[in-house]
């Protein structure tokens, strides 16, 4: 019995690869769509095709700046949509990642309090 996936060779199988990589979520957030999101689509990012346009653009947004506290609730509302698309720590996670960072800080303190006595130590005996 030969599995249909290894019949297929040079670029179509590089390519179902790839469009089975992008399709798979890969988070736990993943699965739960936003509002705005398209489904099964690639995000891409939108430049304009020359310095002109760009130039134009920029010039416009500045002259944009509005009322300063729609400025600022928008700001906020922004925050926390990306807040929302945040893929937060559980419990152990947390517990884990805080013991490496308070184990590498101690480890650095006595490092560097070692070599400020070595240092203290050679000034000392070579000007006496």
């Amino acid at each position: 019995m030969v599995d249909e996936r290894d019949t297929r060779h040079g670029a179509h199988a590089a390519e179902d690869d790839y469009t089975a990589a992008v399709a798979r979520p890969s988070g736990k957030r993943s699965a739960r769509r936003s509002r705005n999101a398209d489904s099964g689509s690639v995000a891409t990012i939108d430049r304009p095709t020359s310095t002109k346009a760009a130039k134009k653009t920029d010039r416009a947004e500045r002259k944009k700046t509005g009322n300063p506290f729609k400025r600022l609730i928008k700001f906020l509302r922004e925050v926390v949509a990306e807040l929302r698309k945040v893929i937060w720590p559980n419990r152990k996670q947390m517990v884990t990642y805080t013991s490496v960072v308070l184990v590498f800080v101690v480890f650095m303190v006595a490092f560097i309090s070692g070599l400020d006595l070595a240092f203290i130590k050679g000034v000392n005996w070579l000007f006496g």
